[in-house]
């Protein structure tokens, strides 16, 4: 729950006064701000040739990551090109970038929300372009993906202005302004707590005030671990929330978790003084979504008001333990291929969805309302056609009404929080394998972004509506 005053609303800009100060007020550890100094001078400014000194402005300068900002920059010559660029330092110390070129207008000035980008890792008029198109710089590691660890930390972006219109050499170039936004994934107040109770291990983030909220038990998917800013996201939207890791080679072994480990994880969820125990979600991505539709239809203890399954599918229920579902998964692996750049299509692994029942969940059994959110360039899971499969399937057992389905063509597997920046392939790591490989996850930058926003939006009004405004679901 944001609010509109104290810290969320202050002037990003920086403009020519000899040395700059940067006002370094964080909501949690005192923040350093020289992540990419020796990139940038960001002390230096340059006037135009009118004498007036370019100002940039990002408003406001401390943000929710899917909130939007605003950013202008004025006392430009009219009609004069200029290059806006995006710089962040990573934790894993990589840096990314972005960049736009842009016209000012008659008064000499560009407002990025209403102005058309020209060109660069985005184009036309997009407003968070600077940040779902960001890539890593020229010479990077391959195959990277930008994902926060410490979510008690921002994601610094450095924001500058360049004369002309430029793809290339930014550290070599002083910029005519900078500013450093701050991008966070909880908003203040948000608690954060670790959970190892009963052999789970989870965080479960809590929103401000004395609650109780609603409760979303957040499963990520194959690739492992505990992964957090999509849970302390939705605290800051009022759910408490808990990411729970259940692939975790050193401490969890796969043959140990089983429909009991998710059952225990939802009762703690749900026995919290601060959690509403009636009004509780599952959400899944990948193979959390096969995790979220088994427990949904077969389990005694999990009955959740509502489920959210993101690029998922109902093949290989998970009504045994880990170790056996992928062993399941192993005879199907001659279906997986790999492309000319070696990048592996882990799609076929399902396709053709079997007729066979005993192979899918049986969503027929779901009693809750559930949505599904599917990309149509999905190249590592058959999201698409479970989706169809689902709806046959549920149709014929009179459950249809319960379904939501949500389809963004030109959109890749991977669909997070929004203005996460699109990732076609990164490294993986196959969790019953060992193995690193390359995986293609599908999408277009552009049409991915506008499906990571639009879903979001979409899943946040779902929850909502069944965990806060609804009483119970009717069948």
């Amino acid at each position: 729950m944001r609010t509109s005053d104290g810290p969320w609303i202050e002037s990003g800009e920086l403009h020519c006064s000899g040395l700059i100060e940067i006002e370094r007020k964080t909501w949690g550890e005192a923040l350093d701000l020289s992540s990419g100094q020796d990139y940038y001078d960001l002390t230096k400014t340059v006037s135009s040739e009118r004498g007036a000194c370019p100002l940039l402005t990002v408003q406001p300068s401390r943000a929710l990551m899917d909130e939007k900002f605003q950013i202008v920059i004025m006392n430009l010559l009219p009609n004069q090109k200029v290059t806006l660029h995006s710089l962040h330092q990573s934790e894993d110390k990589d840096f990314w970038e972005a960049y736009g070129h842009y016209v000012s207008d008659k008064h000499g000035t560009v407002t990025v929300a209403k102005d058309r980008c020209l060109g660069g890792t985005y184009d036309g008029t997009e407003q968070m372009g600077l940040i779902w198109s960001m890539r890593p710089i020229p010479g990077s590691r391959s195959g990277l993906r930008l994902r926060k660890t410490n979510v008690l930390t921002p994601m610094v972006i450095h924001i500058s202005v360049y004369g002309g219109h430029l793809s290339q050499g930014f550290s070599q170039i002083t910029p005519l302004a900078t500013s450093v936004t701050e991008r966070w994934y909880v908003t203040p107040g948000v608690q954060r707590v670790n959970v190892r109770e009963k052999g789970v291990r989870a965080t479960l983030f809590l929103p401000p005030g004395p609650g109780p909220y609603p409760g979303v038990l957040d499963l990520w998917g194959g690739g492992g671990g505990l992964v957090e800013y999509r849970s302390s996201l939705l605290a800051s939207h009022g759910f408490a929330s808990m990411a729970l890791e259940y692939l975790a080679p050193e401490e969890l072994r796969t043959a140990e978790v089983d429909v009991a480990y998710f059952e225990k994880a939802y009762q703690i969820l749900q026995n919290h003084p601060k959690v509403q125990s009636n009004r509780m979600a599952m959400l899944g991505l990948s193979f959390g979504s096969a995790v979220t539709l088994s427990m949904a239809a077969y389990s005694k203890v999990i009955k959740p008001q509502c489920c959210v399954c993101i690029s998922g599918s109902h093949v290989f229920p998970v009504n045994k333990s880990l170790f056996e579902v992928f062993e399941d998964m192993k005879k199907y692996m001659d279906r997986v291929v790999m492309n000319e750049e070696n990048q592996v299509i882990h799609r076929g692994i399902i396709l053709p969805i079997p007729s066979d029942p005993a192979l899918k969940v049986d969503v027929g059994k779901i009693k809750c309302p559930l949505l599904l959110v599917n990309a149509g360039d999905d190249q590592n899971w058959a999201s698409v056609e479970s989706a169809e499969d689902m709806e046959m399937m549920m149709e014929k057992a009179g459950n249809r009404h319960l379904l939501t389905v949500l389809t963004y063509p030109d959109a890749g597997h991977l669909i997070e929080p929004p203005y996460t920046p699109h990732f076609r392939a990164s490294n993986f790591i196959l969790q019953d394998l060992k193995q690193k490989i390359v995986m293609l996850w599908g999408g277009q930058t552009k049409p991915h972004a506008y499906a990571q926003e639009d879903a979001w939006e979409k899943i946040l009004g779902f929850l909502q509506q069944h965990l806060y405004f609804s009483s119970k679901a009717k069948l």
